[in-house]
C-alpha cells in the first residue's frame, strides 16, 4: 500500500470512528437510550414527539432536544405529516454502530460473540423499501360507547376483509353491552356476534395490545360526540354516522333506520378493502380514508 493510499485508510478509519463515538455518546444517556429503544420496538412505524416523551415518561419541551442529538448522531430521522414531525428508527445508522463494534471482533474470530451483533430478524425484514402499504392490516374502529356503529362496523370488515383485515372496535366511554336491536340486526344478516362486546379505547393503549395500521372514527362529531385523541402514528380517518341510540319511532321505523345505517357502513368499508394500497403511499392513503367517509362523496 503506497503513502497516499495509507492516509487515505487512516482517514477513513477515523472518520467512521468519529461517527461510531458520536452515535454511542448520544446513546449515553437515559432518555436518549430509551426514545432509541421505543422507536426500534415499532419501527418501520414512526411515532410523533408528544408520544416518544410520554413512552420515555419525560416532558413533551425537553424531548426535541434529545431527538435533535439523535437525528444528528444518524439513529434516527424526522419526517414531516402534515404540519407534525414524526421520527423514525434509522437502521441503518443503528447497524453501522454494531458493524463498527464487529469489524474487528475477538481478533479475527467474531463466532466468539455468536449472534450478539445480529439485528433481529423483524427489523431487517421490515426496513422500507417503498413507502407503499400492503396487507394485512389491524383496523380500530371508534365511537363513543362502542355499542352500535363501531360493532357493527367491525363485524362488517371482519366479514368482507376476511383474511386481509383484522377488525377490533372501541369507545371512548363504552356502554355495559352493545345495543341488543343492533346484535339482532347482524345475527339476522348472518355475522358471527360471538366475540361481539363493549370495549374501552384504553385496552388497544397498553404493549400487549395489537399495533393498529388504521384508526377511523364513527363519531357523529357534529352533533356533540367527541372521540379519544387518535394520536399520528396510525392512519386515520372520519367517518361521521347517525347514532342508533337516537333513534325514534316504532320498532319496524328504527329497524329500517338500522338497516340504512348498516348499508352506509357497508358502503364505505367495501370502498376501503377495495383501496389500491400496494400503490398508495401513507398520505395518499389518509385522502382516500377522509373520501370515504364524506356523505357527499360516498351514498348508501
Amino acid at each position: 500500500m503506497n503513502s497516499t493510499s495509507s492516509r487515505s485508510s487512516a482517514m477513513d478509519g477515523s472518520h467512521r470512528e468519529a461517527i461510531a463515538i458520536h452515535g454511542f455518546g448520544s446513546l449515553a444517556q437515559p432518555t436518549r437510550l430509551a426514545a432509541v429503544r421505543h422507536l426500534l420496538a415499532v419501527h418501520p412505524q414512526s411515532l410523533p414527539a408528544g408520544e416518544i416523551a410520554r413512552l420515555c415518561e419525560v416532558p413533551h419541551n425537553t424531548m426535541s432536544t434529545h431527538l435533535g442529538i439523535l437525528s444528528r448522531a444518524g439513529l434516527i430521522s424526522a419526517e414531516k405529516d402534515g404540519r407534525s414531525i414524526n421520527y423514525r428508527a434509522d437502521v441503518a445508522g443503528f447497524r453501522g454502530l454494531l458493524q463498527f463494534l464487529s469489524q474487528d471482533c475477538c481478533r479475527g474470530r467474531p463466532e466468539l460473540c455468536g449472534d450478539a451483533f445480529d439485528l433481529p430478524s423483524q427489523i431487517i425484514a421490515t426496513e422500507p423499501t417503498e413507502k407503499c402499504m400492503t396487507p394485512a392490516f389491524n383496523v380500530l374502529f371508534l365511537c363513543t360507547q362502542n355499542s352500535a356503529r363501531s360493532i357493527i362496523a367491525e363485524a362488517l370488515l371482519e366479514k368482507i376483509g376476511r383474511g386481509r383485515f383484522r377488525a377490533y372496535s372501541a369507545g371512548s366511554n363504552p356502554a355495559r353491552e352493545p345495543v341488543p336491536e343492533v346484535i339482532e340486526r347482524l345475527t339476522a344478516l348472518g355475522h358471527d356476534v360471538s366475540h361481539l362486546h363493549s370495549k374501552s379505547w384504553d385496552e388497544f393503549r397498553g404493549p400487549d395490545a395489537p399495533r393498529m395500521d388504521f384508526i377511523i372514527a364513527l363519531c357523529d362529531a357534529p352533533n356533540n360526540q367527541f372521540c379519544p385523541d387518535l394520536g399520528t402514528q396510525f392512519v386515520t380517518g372520519a367517518w361521521p354516522l347517525p347514532d342508533p341510540a337516537q333513534f325514534t319511532g316504532s320498532p319496524t321505523e328504527r329497524t329500517t333506520l338500522l338497516n340504512e345505517l348498516y348499508a352506509m357502513i357497508r358502503r364505505r368499508i367495501e370502498i376501503f378493502t377495495s383501496l389500491p394500497f400496494d400503490s398508495l403511499d401513507r398520505m395518499a392513503v389518509k385522502a382516500r380514508l377522509d373520501e370515504i367517509g364524506d356523505t357527499t362523496r360516498v351514498s348508501p
